[in-house]
């Protein structure tokens, strides 16, 4: 790949995350070449708050308010989410950080959130194989009810696996063995 196709933007670290956010994502729509790359995280601020809250580190509210402000912002369209996260320097990061990126993040959208070996050679060849895959769930949706999802703790289940659950009408070593299936509504198993 040819590094005139990627455009690296660099907002100023000393703005606050969402400013940081927003200048990225107004330079975004201005660039036209197929790879933009820039360190302004949206989700900056809600991350750092949910980091310091499973850590123990920050006031009550606080999640609450980042994530509100984060979405506020995100509805009026000033920042939008990145296509991948290019996650670099994992093992710098505190176990509750890496938990963020490869727990909530990677549970909304798998293949979105890629871990990259640290230097631009590694960065361009990670650019090079990324591939095409579902769009992140809504902002709102995906920050609905971050403030329980504690680290190790987030279901990274499909939402098509199939409830298993014991019908009334069935003996308990009956239903370990049985091959019939448990209906996902609880009621008696389909015979």
């Amino acid at each position: 790949m040819a590094t005139t196709n990627v455009r690296v933007c660099a907002p100023p670290a000393e703005r606050d995350p969402l400013e940081r956010a927003r200048l990225a994502t107004q330079a975004a729509a201005s660039a036209h070449v197929p790879y933009f790359v820039h360190d302004a995280d949206p989700l900056e601020l809600v991350a750092e708050s949910w980091v310091r809250l499973f850590d123990a580190e920050g006031p009550i509210g606080e999640l609450e308010v980042a994530a509100a402000e984060t979405v506020a912002r995100w509805r009026n369209q000033t920042l939008e989410l990145p296509d991948y996260y290019l996650v670099t320097d994992t093992d710098a990061m505190t176990p509750t950080r890496r938990h963020w990126y490869f727990g909530v993040l990677h549970a909304a959208a798998p293949s979105r959130v890629v871990p990259v070996r640290n230097g631009p050679t590694a960065l361009v060849a990670a650019l090079e194989e990324l591939q095409p895959t579902r769009w992140w769930p809504p902002l709102a949706e995906l920050l609905d009810g971050i403030e329980r999802r504690a680290p190790d703790t987030i279901d990274t289940t499909p939402a098509t696996a199939p409830e298993l659950t014991r019908t009334d009408d069935e003996p308990r070593d009956d239903w370990l063995t049985s091959s019939r299936a448990p209906r996902r509504d609880g009621g008696p198993a389909e015979r």
